[in-house]
């Protein structure tokens, strides 16, 4: 008998269980004055939300917030075309007309992905690496809340019981973060499932707990002096 797709109804679900922000305060205040006033998350220029048809159903179906996204550039469109069929590329109208409740599993969860150690366990939160020039956050782990933790674990865990193709793809994603980081020499930061922080090892993968000053910072975000040079070339 084959097996059963993730449904709309299912995302439903995920998303009454994962609705906390990131923080306490709004991260974007941080980001947004070297972004053209907004949150790099919030910018198809940056980050554009990858759905599940199924999530695309639901999405359409609550609100005119999203679109498909239609990129110019050979790149974009490359990177469109070589997605799964059951995957699809969208944008919304920005951040300021954001609707919270109408978010997408994507945006609820950037910067973090679910990250599956060597063993196949979900062991926590990682980050999108493409992106940790870009975002503060992924160089500020520290300011996660704990109620967004435990529902990102939740909603993902959810997810991969619905939908088990998901789990593969982030198991993969694990092992390819593993060997950028492990060429680079450098630790991949994790907010463990449970609370904390802690660092993976290259080279062998241990994982081993962490301070806010022994985890990587990354492009502007890497000292205050680079940020504070930053959005002064920004304002210029």
């Amino acid at each position: 008998m084959p097996q059963r797709r993730i449904q709309p109804a299912d995302f439903e679900h995920i998303y009454d269980i994962f609705n906390a922000p990131v923080s306490r305060f709004d991260c974007g205040r941080h980001c947004a004055p070297l972004n053209a006033g907004e949150p790099v998350c919030c910018s198809a220029d940056n980050a554009v939300p990858i759905v599940d048809r199924a999530e695309w159903q639901l999405l359409k179906s609550r609100s005119d917030l999203w679109q498909r996204h239609r990129p110019q550039e050979a790149v974009g469109k490359q990177l469109v075309a070589d997605l799964h069929d059951s995957c699809l590329a969208v944008e919304c109208k920005r951040a300021r007309q954001c609707e919270r409740e109408n978010r997408s599993l994507a945006c609820r969860a950037f910067p973090f992905f679910p990250y599956i150690d060597r063993k196949g366990n979900f062991i926590g939160l990682s980050i999108h690496w493409g992106f940790a020039d870009r975002c503060w956050v992924m160089s500020n782990p520290e300011i996660v809340d704990a109620e967004y933790r435990r529902q990102f674990v939740a909603a993902n865990e959810l997810l991969f019981e619905r939908d088990p193709e998901e789990y593969a793809v982030h198991r993969e994603y694990s092992a390819s973060l593993r060997r950028v980081f492990s060429r680079k020499r450098l630790a991949i930061p994790l907010i463990g499932r449970d609370g904390g922080l802690f660092r993976i090892l290259p080279h062998g993968g241990a994982m081993v707990p962490a301070t806010p000053k022994s985890l990587p910072k990354f492009g502007r975000y890497r000292s205050d002096r680079a940020y504070q040079a930053a959005i002064t070339e920004a304002a210029a």
